[in-house]
């Protein structure tokens, strides 16, 4: 493009004296100056290192106001100063490429007026395009006389940008409340355990994910605790991460062992949608045995640290993911844990990277785990500073990290139990009751409860003498907060809560005690069955 040109004809000096032929850069029938006149961008012409003012375009001067031509663009065109666009109209002189910035706020300055408040002045955005002009055409060897601004009204879109952008705020929002309220609000505290978890969600779009997790009571001083993920994104997978968690909670009450609460979940699974698979690990500590069940889906082992600091997988118990019906069911393992032992449940999120190997993930988890010592928030918290998660990384992370304390000083006198074998017939529920009692008397439980305790053993163990069969053994507990009383027996049929009639001899037993105490439940063994009940002291 000719600067000389230019200034000749889009300058407005007409005096002069110019061929015709070099004044015309005709299409047809319109010159460029016309054309441009009637451009919607907005177009700015200027010429040399100064940026002297050679041109605007109507729609330019409708924005801006008007200017006069062959003033230095830094005195005449404060709206490109603003916009720090003379740095780069410079950087366009030097180097003869051209250079863009896009969505630019700008003041419709042409539409103000002295004392218009902030609130009314107009703006709009606008994508600046800054081109170099050469003489005598467009050949880059050529030198640059001039710069081209030629700026587009790109309102519209960042507006409709800036509404798509709430929106997904506002769905993401909705999403993550949504997902946050199939969370627990609040975990459960019990007697033997010490507790945390931590839910993060990943990627700033609107799709959340299925992480999920709960602790759940069983009675008898028993816990279970469930992870799981559901695959997928969005709220599909957040519902049906809702569904599989109030279906856990449901199925825990039943007192099932690990893997057929697995086998439950499975069929579930494929009935709310065979399209979506979901993973999980199920596990139950009993404070009796001391030891964990646990039963896993699809999912990435536990890690267990023990009171020395050595971490091991718990990699035994593995089955198929949820959702896939496959032929062959889940398998439960069982653990011993030590007191001062720590359990680490978590989600792939946390171990997870594009271009790593999995177990590379999860033995970056072990080591931070194996020097991780401290309370559960604590080690939560150094878990997650370790593994380092990417500030945009795209997957939920839940970690669930489960503590069993060892007690002592005080604490070990609240902590107590005492077990008896039941030998010979009728005599048996005699000797349990004076067991009961004297043992009570040593924990300095109060005389009431001492009554109440005795008074469930009889009924236990005489139910258990009826119905049940040898061997029989009864177990006392007592924690801080609760007494809990167990017979065990070796017969699988287990009592149920039913109202006897006047003429019955029997079947008042398990009333009587569901009566006198806080809660009372019974679950098979793999030996038979286990009866209990609690009183909160």
């Amino acid at each position: 493009m000719n600067i000389t040109r230019w200034g000749a004809r889009l300058s407005g000096d007409r005096r002069r004296s110019v061929p015709a032929a070099r004044m015309q850069d005709r299409t047809d029938t319109f010159t460029l100056r016309e054309a441009l006149a009637h451009a919607p961008a907005l177009v700015a012409v200027t010429r040399g290192p100064n940026h002297e003012l050679s041109y605007v375009n109507e729609a330019y001067r409708a924005v801006f106001g008007p200017r006069r031509p062959g003033a230095p663009a830094r005195d005449i065109l404060p709206e490109l100063v603003d916009q720090g666009l003379l740095a780069l109209m410079d950087d366009v002189y030097r180097t003869g490429r051209s250079r863009a910035v896009r969505a630019r706020r700008v003041d419709h300055r042409a539409t103000a007026y002295p004392g218009m408040p902030a609130g009314e002045r107009r703006h709009g955005y606008y994508t600046f395009v800054c081109t170099p002009v050469r003489a005598e055409g467009t050949d880059t060897r050529r030198p640059v006389r001039g710069v081209l601004v030629f700026a587009v009204d790109v309102t519209d879109q960042v507006q409709a940008t800036d509404r798509l952008r709430a929106s997904e705020r506002r769905h993401r929002r909705a999403a993550l409340t949504l997902q946050r309220s199939l969370l627990p609000q609040k975990l459960e505290d019990p007697d033997e355990l010490r507790i945390s978890a931590r839910y993060l969600p990943g990627g700033a779009d609107a799709a959340v994910g299925g992480d999920w997790y709960d602790v759940i009571p069983l009675g008898g001083g028993r816990t279970a605790v469930v992870i799981g993920d559901v695959m997928g994104r969005g709220m599909r997978a957040a519902a049906v991460m809702g569904q599989l968690r109030t279906a856990v909670r449901a199925y825990a009450r039943l007192d099932l062992p690990p893997h057929e609460v697995l086998r439950l979940l499975d069929g579930l699974a494929a009935e709310i949608d065979a399209a979506q698979i979901a993973t999980c690990v199920y596990a139950v500590y009993d404070p009796s045995d001391a030891a964990l069940t646990y039963a896993t889906a699809g999912h990435l082992p536990p890690l267990v640290r023990d009171p020395e600091g050595r971490v091991r997988r718990l990699d035994d118990a593995l089955g198929p993911p949820l959702g896939t019906g496959a032929t062959w069911p889940p398998m439960a393992r069982g653990t011993p844990l030590e007191p001062g032992s720590t359990v680490v449940f978590y989600t792939d999120g946390l171990v997870e990277r594009r271009g790593e190997d999995l177990d590379h993930g999860i033995d970056r988890l072990a080591g931070a785990l194996a020097a991780s010592v401290g309370a559960p928030d604590a080690v939560r918290d150094r878990l997650l500073a370790h593994m380092r998660l990417p500030v945009a990384h795209d997957d939920d992370v839940a970690l669930l990290v489960v503590h069993l304390p060892r007690h002592e000083g005080r604490a070990a006198t609240l902590f107590r139990t005492a077990s008896l074998d039941l030998l010979g017939g009728n005599e048996a529920a005699s000797r349990a009751r004076a067991f009961t009692s004297g043992v009570l008397a040593s924990w300095q439980v109060g005389e009431e409860l001492r009554e109440s305790g005795a008074l469930a053993v009889s009924e236990f163990v005489a139910n258990a003498l009826t119905h049940g069969a040898a061997p029989l053994r009864l177990r006392l507990r007592r924690t801080d907060r609760r007494l809990i009383v167990e017979v065990a027996d070796a017969d699988d049929h287990v009592p149920r809560h039913r109202r006897a009639a006047i003429d019955d001899e029997n079947g008042r037993g398990v009333a009587i005690v569901a009566s006198i105490a806080d809660a009372w439940g019974s679950r098979l063994t793999g030996a038979g069955k286990t009866v209990w009940c609690e009183f909160r002291l």
